[in-house]
């Protein structure tokens, strides 16, 4: 039976050919296996792919345990973890370190940040982590950057809205995420990425002369449907309402639990995926609980507070479990 190999399938072939790390390598299999049509003629194929893919994995983790751990991993901590992206000097580290405790090196020259470092951002009552990466160009991106933004929950892009070509920044950046597979569409794919919604396109900036113009311009001539918001590390303009979009982009709720009979712990919140059922969250608590559990109560976006719900009520933000 013949395979019917499909453009897709070539295409994610071709980058892994070009992949330089583990890393890349192992996103175009994860690519080619996502889009290879599932038939009996692709069956070897999809094995060999399998077995490839097992064996890159296996040596990532031989060279980590061998400390030579890729340097452009960062471990995930807090509620979730946000990575930006951008040319040199749009304020990349500036907002890093404004939003969090974090010290990065900023400067007026290029390229002063080499690795990417990590800080953590207060949100209420939560940490989220926000990664600042080495800056890319259009004729230079860090070979293991791609690796840093596939494995973050959510993007931050940030453009300088008072330079000349912000318009160029946003293109070029947007075609590189959309080349590397990093944004994807096809949220049932088993490959890794972020979908669309989750990318938020910051304009830097926004207190330098003229930024005014030029985000009407990107609002214009950039694509249509991506989100803009305008910040200013200087003025202190649209930071606080940046970390509420930065939590919203994440995509997680915060459920509280309480023991029968006593207060609800609200010093440290279960996180979950938006849409998540008390089943879940009993899930979280421990493996078992979701096959010994008898009774769910619900404070919060329950009709009445303590309604006894079932285990595939959809939880909300905030919302106080009691399951016994």
């Amino acid at each position: 039976m013949a395979a019917n190999l499909t453009p897709q399938y070539y295409e994610a072939e071709e980058a892994f050919k070009k992949a330089s790390t583990i890393e890349e390598k192992i996103s175009a299999l994860e690519e080619m296996l996502a889009v290879i049509p599932k038939h009996k003629g692709t069956e070897k194929i999809q094995a060999d792919l399998k077995r490839r893919l097992s064996k890159l994995r296996d040596e990532g983790q031989k060279k980590a345990k061998a400390g030579r751990a890729d340097p452009f991993h960062v471990e995930r901590q807090g509620a979730g973890q946000v990575a930006m992206l951008g040319f040199p000097n749009t304020g990349k580290s500036s907002l890093l370190a404004a939003l969090t405790r974090a010290r990065p090196k900023v400067a007026v020259y290029p390229f002063t940040t080499t690795l990417p470092l990590a800080g953590m951002m207060p949100y209420q009552d939560i940490l989220i982590q926000l990664v600042d990466t080495p800056p890319v160009t259009e004729s230079t991106v860090p070979p293991g950057l791609s690796g840093t933004l596939r494995n973050s929950d959510a993007l931050l892009l940030l453009i300088d809205a008072g330079s000349d070509d912000c318009l160029e920044q946003l293109h070029f950046c947007l075609n590189y995420l959309a080349e590397k597979k990093i944004i994807r569409n096809d949220s049932s794919s088993n490959a890794r990425g972020i979908p669309p919604e989750r990318l938020l396109v910051l304009l830097s900036r926004a207190d330098q002369d003229h930024s005014g113009e030029r985000t009407e311009i990107l609002r214009e001539l950039g694509p249509p449907g991506v989100k803009l918001f305008p910040v200013s590390v200087q003025t202190g303009a649209g930071l606080e309402e940046l970390k509420e979009k930065i939590f919203e982009l994440l995509g997680v709720i915060r459920i509280y639990t309480k023991v029968p009979g006593k207060e609800p712990d609200l010093k440290a919140p279960f996180i979950l995926k938006r849409g998540s059922t008390v089943a879940d969250l009993a899930g979280a608590i421990h493996r078992d609980l979701p096959r010994t559990m008898k009774t769910a109560r619900i404070w919060g976006s329950a009709r009445f507070a303590g309604q006894a719900v079932m285990r595939d009520y959809e939880l909300q933000d905030r919302d106080i479990v009691e399951i016994s």
